[in-house]
Parts: C-alpha cells; sequence; structure tokens
C-alpha cells in the first residue's frame, strides 16, 4: 500500500478537524435529544470505528484520501460528542472540592496508557501488518462500549440546568444528573 501524498494526508486531517468542531457544536442538541448518556455510548462507539474505513482503503491515491477523510471526520465528530456530554457529566456529578483530583487521575491513566497503546499497536502492525492492526483497533475502541454499559451512564437523559452550589455554601450541588 503506497502512502497517501503529504497534501492529501494534511486536507484528510482538516477534514476531521471540521467533523470535530461539527461534533462539539451539535454535542448539545444531541444530547438533548437521544440524552447525555446515550450521546457518551454513541460518541464511544463513533470515535474509534471509523479507523476500519481508512483500514479498507484502497484503489487510487484520491480514494483513500476520500477514506481517510471520511474516517477523520466521522471521528471527529465521535470524539467530540462523547467528550463534551462526559465532561458535562462529571462536571454536574462530581463535587467541586474532588473535581481536581479526578481530572488528575483521569488525565493521568487517558494520556498515560497511550505510549503504551502506541508500542503494542506498532508490535502488532509489525506481525499480522498494519490493515488487520487498524480493524483490530477500531472493533476495540468500538467494544469499549460494553464497559459502559452496565453503569448507570447510558441512562442518564438530562443533566440539571442549573447545577448551582446551594446558598449555605456546601459542596455538593443541589440536583444531580436524571437517569431515564
Amino acid at each position: 500500500m503506497r502512502a497517501a501524498h503529504p497534501a492529501a494526508r494534511g486536507l484528510a486531517l482538516g477534514i476531521g478537524s471540521t467533523g470535530a468542531l461539527l461534533g462539539a457544536v451539535a454535542a448539545p442538541r444531541i444530547s438533548r435529544r437521544i440524552g447525555v448518556g446515550r450521546s457518551i455510548a454513541v460518541g464511544a462507539v463513533l470515535f474509534p470505528a471509523p479507523i476500519a474505513i481508512a483500514a479498507a482503503a484502497s484503489g487510487p491515491m484520491w480514494a483513500r484520501a476520500a477514506a481517510l477523510g471520511a474516517a477523520e471526520f466521522l471521528a471527529g465528530i465521535g470524539v467530540m460528542l462523547f467528550d463534551v456530554n462526559l465532561n458535562s457529566l462529571q462536571t454536574a456529578v462530581i463535587p467541586d472540592a474532588m473535581r481536581s483530583r479526578v481530572a488528575g487521575a483521569y488525565s493521568t491513566v487517558n494520556y498515560g496508557i497511550r505510549p503504551v497503546g502506541a508500542v503494542v499497536g506498532g508490535a502488532l502492525a509489525t506481525l499480522i501488518g498494519l490493515r488487520a492492526t487498524l480493524i483490530t483497533a477500531a472493533a476495540g475502541g468500538a467494544l469499549s462500549l460494553l464497559w459502559l454499559l452496565p453503569s448507570p451512564i447510558p441512562r442518564v437523559h438530562s443533566l440539571p440546568p442549573d447545577a448551582s452550589l446551594p446558598a449555605d455554601g456546601g459542596t455538593e450541588p443541589e440536583t444531580r444528573p436524571v437517569p431515564r
């Protein structure tokens, strides 16, 4: 498989950024329509699954670049749908006094595992090939939904319109997410 021209790769990544912008703008509207928890679940699948589109790309360079652009566009929408709604949910349920510690732990795990994934992905690509590795990554990422489904998150329909702190100065918001 020949690599795409750098300009084609750049254009594809730019298309992906457009998808991320669209996803960030649309995330609140989508979550109001289908629910915050379901939006998180959809984003958890839509973010990694399009990698399979890029893996399946073949033919002339323009077709491969279009497949990469489509994959990046859909993944951009998915990651924003996931992140915007998950961050909103976390903000609503985590007490203010704990939020920085939770964010630090979350970031440590989220960013700390990435080098391990890069090494495992490189080793897997060496063993079974790039296409098979990308398909495995797409399937494995989409299957991460299985961790989410038994949790209460998919049943959260909406967040309180104003999760302001009580007048007595306490740290717990007055309202909690509304399960469906």
